[in-house]
């Protein structure tokens, strides 16, 4: 009770809603980049509108109003009820209705893939603070978790796999996805712990290391039947991709790196992401989906999200509190381990070892990353840098299509790398 006490009083992330200005594309290269520059400049011309009407947030057809409490035919007391009432807390950052949400929508693009083997016994997920009971849709009901991926295109063509960054979903792509499927076989994934795929506990069969993503993505490219694939990556993730492409080069045709840490001033997190990462606190700030969804994805960049595009990634910390449980294991064991990650993606790129043609999109907005150093680091490794003025941390989200845009191009020049 003083738990839900305390994130009743949590502070709701307030956004106006605005315009954003037209971004701008540079080209870092030691070799020509002529090959880019038909999408240069005709790409980025389009200006962005916001709804001046914010909209209320909508509840979709698998889940009815829920409660803050609730308790069973078995009298034992749940932190979060079970699918069939809601599964979710109640916050003060809205509360459903009967309307159509929009992340419905996206849910029925895709499709649930089985995919890396649970490392632990069957359990009962619990909340980490006081151990209490959690409802169905926050438990791993199978021996393989739950990976949520949404594909396009004709599966015959070149592959491309589009990972998003943190905290964020595959959603994040939905603007590149049909830019690229027209000539490629593209497959968007959230990452376990986001969006629709499994949240696990952590002591139920996955830490959220960075070894342990690689391993999982192996997995889940050979449940996809993907031989091999170029890869898209944004942010935090990029180091365990990397690890992944290091070990199985001979799946990875490109690689394409969008805002990854990077530099020695990349190795601390933000303290958007950082405050999930404090004991107690981490956990209570985590389960308020305005601090969890809207107030990292709008503070990394100069974008606001608009209401509709905002409740898709609220979603999951109002349907389950085992979204917000993840964010804190995930932010802790990014804190743990960046800065090893980040001498490991150089030292890993950097290598006569690595073979596979590399790129690195950078939105000169980042107020996570910032690109002081960004162009010296890249250098060493030998790959081609692309600044994108006007656009922050999470690139495919503020100009999907123009994203879209310059991957195709590059996606062209490597195809059969």
């Amino acid at each position: 009770m003083a738990m839900a006490m305390a994130m009743a009083m949590a502070v709701p992330f307030s956004s106006s809603l605005r315009a954003a200005p037209q971004p701008r594309l540079s080209t870092s290269f030691r070799s020509s980049p002529s090959s880019l520059g038909s999408c240069c400049c005709s790409c980025f011309s389009r200006q962005r509108h916001r709804s001046s009407q914010p909209k209320r947030l909508r509840a979709g057809r698998r889940f009815s109003p829920v409660s803050a409490l609730y308790v069973d035919d078995d009298e034992d007391y749940l932190v979060d009820a079970p699918i069939s009432k809601g599964d979710g807390f109640s916050f003060t950052g809205g509360k459903y209705s009967d309307e159509k949400d929009p992340s419905d929508e996206w849910f029925a693009k895709g499709k649930m893939v089985n995919a890396y083997q649970v490392q632990a016994t069957p359990g009962t997920a619990k909340e980490p603070i006081f151990g209490l009971a959690m409802g169905e849709a926050s438990q791993t009901l199978e021996d393989t978790f739950r990976w949520f991926c949404v594909e396009e295109g004709d599966q015959n063509k070149p592959s491309v796999l589009l990972l998003h960054g943190l905290p964020s979903q595959a959603y994040s792509f939905r603007k590149v996805l049909p830019v690229l499927s027209s000539d490629h076989h593209v497959v968007a994934l959230d990452w376990l712990g986001f969006g629709f795929s499994d949240k696990p506990q952590v002591d139920l069969g996955f830490k959220y290391t960075r070894t342990e993503y690689a391993e999982a993505l192996k997995s889940v490219v050979e449940a996809l039947n993907i031989e091999r694939t170029a890869i898209v990556v944004q942010g935090y993730f990029a180091p365990a991709v990397v690890q992944f492409a290091s070990t199985n080069q001979d799946k990875v045709s490109q690689l394409i790196l969008i805002n990854p840490p990077l530099t020695e001033k990349h190795t601390k997190l933000p303290s958007a992401l950082s405050c999930f990462s404090t004991f107690l606190l981490g956990d209570i700030f985590a389960q308020d989906p305005l601090r969890a969804s809207d107030k990292p994805l709008t503070d990394c960049g100069p974008y606001i999200l608009d209401e509709e595009d905002a409740m898709v990634y609220r979603r999951p910390y109002l349907s389950s509190g085992a979204a917000g449980f993840s964010l804190t294991a995930i932010t802790r064991a990014l804190a743990r381990e960046l800065k090893d990650s980040v001498t490991f993606l150089r030292k890993t790129l950097a290598s006569n070892e690595w073979s596979r043609p590399t790129y690195i999109l950078w939105g000169t907005k980042d107020r996570w990353l910032e690109i002081s150093g960004v162009e010296e680091s890249a250098s060493t490794m030998n790959i081609e840098v692309l600044s994108l003025s006007e656009v922050g941390h999470h690139a495919q989200e503020d100009y999907g299509e123009e994203v879209g845009l310059i991957v195709h191009k590059l996606l062209k020049k490597f195809v059969y790398a």
